[in-house]
Formats: structure tokens, sequence, C-alpha cells
């Protein structure tokens, strides 16, 4: 798995980077949480997230933050943050031009950074959203959601309470055209302590049922003229 450093906006990224042995194989990123609470790249989840992707034949790119590890630039509250993840799938994209697809996982902050990253770019057809916390992060640029995708969350979550992420999951769900599916994780907290193998598992799940063709939005009614 090379390490790789390609440049952001603010200066350096550092990232770990596996291409695809396919041209045209979908990209994969990964963003990690919260960088002035202990996130980096390195992160358990985020590590596994990116493996997950890599086994199924994705090219995957995980990568620091601005002002984390050896990624230059100071941290910038999540509009610095969102152009990282930009430049980062931009870096990826011009080392693979053939590849038309891309999907974004992100934990805690990452879920928030991802989500944003979602609305701007329409070639990214799926989402995981882990642990996102619409409790602190504002996520009403979410009209509409582009793309379907995985919200999951522990129902023991301090962070990010389970009523706020329901919140979030109902009102995404009343949007056609797309597929939200939504797992809570009994006991789990903000961290997923003793229970990121259930999570991971989850996951798994979740990427090889929509790779296999599964969880297709109903088609949305046609209208009348």
């Amino acid at each position: 798995m090379p390490e790789v450093i390609f440049n952001g906006p603010a200066g350096r990224l550092e990232g770990r980077y596996q291409p695809s042995k396919e041209k045209s194989a979908p990209i994969a990123i990964i963003l990690h949480p919260h960088p002035q609470f202990g996130g980096t790249m390195n992160n358990q989840i985020v590590y596994q997230l990116f493996y997950m992707f890599q086994k199924r034949g994705f090219t995957t790119l995980r990568f620091n933050f601005r002002s984390i590890g050896r990624s230059q630039g100071e941290f910038d509250h999540g509009a610095g943050e969102l152009s990282d993840a930009a430049s980062a799938l931009d870096w990826v994209q011009s080392l693979h031009p053939d590849s038309k697809s891309c999907w974004v996982a992100g934990y805690s902050f990452g879920a928030w950074i991802g989500m944003q990253l979602l609305m701007r770019r329409p070639e990214i057809e799926g989402f995981m959203s882990i642990a996102p916390q619409p409790n602190i992060y504002d996520f009403s640029f979410l009209a509409p959601c582009p793309s379907s995708g995985l919200i999951i969350n522990g129902d023991s979550d301090k962070v990010a309470p389970e009523k706020d992420v329901n919140v979030l999951v109902e009102k995404l769900k009343t949007q056609k055209g797309i597929l939200i599916t939504h797992k809570i994780l009994e006991g789990a907290n903000h961290f997923f302590n003793g229970q990121v193998d259930t999570l991971m598992g989850e996951c798994e799940d979740y990427l090889d049922r929509r790779l296999n063709g599964e969880l297709v939005p109903e088609p949305a009614a046609k209208r009348i003229r």
C-alpha cells in the first residue's frame, strides 16, 4: 500500500493509496474523524473501511486532513477539510481517468465532510456515513441528497445521540429516487468499542448488496403531462 503525498489547497496532503488492477474500477475515498480529537487516516475504522473497498477491487485512498501527520496547513473547521477531500478525489481521478464512479465513506467528522463532497460531485454513486453528528454539524445542505447510501450509528452514542441521527435519516428517507439504509448497532458507542467487527460486517454486507445490484430505490412516479 503506497504512501503518497499530493498537493492540496493548503499545501501537501499525506495519504495511503491502493490502485485497482482494473483501469475502469470505481474509486473509494475514506475520510477520518475530527482532526482536533485524535482523528487520523490510521483510525482503526478508517483503516478497515480502506481494506474493505480494496478487497472488492476499488481504487482506494485514505488521507490525513490538513494539519494531521505530514499533511500541511491548519485546521479549518470543515471548509478547508472539504476542499482537501475534493483535491484528494481530483488527484485519484487524474491517475484513473477511465474510472466513472466513486464511493465516499466517512466516520464522525469525516461523515459530515463526505456528505458535503457527495453534494458537489455527481460521480459519487454511494456513501457510507458512520456515526454522523447532526446534533453538532448542519446537514441541511442535503436537499436533495443525490445518492443512495448507508447511515450507521450506535444506540449508546453520547457524542451523536440516536434521536438526532433518526431525525436526519427520516428527512432523507422522504426523498424520491434514492434509498437510505439505516442500521443501529445495539450497545455501540461513538467509538464502536468492542463492536468494530460488527460495524464492519454491516458495512461489508451493505456494499456487497449494492455491488450485486440489490437495494435499488423505487422508481419515481411518472408525472402526468
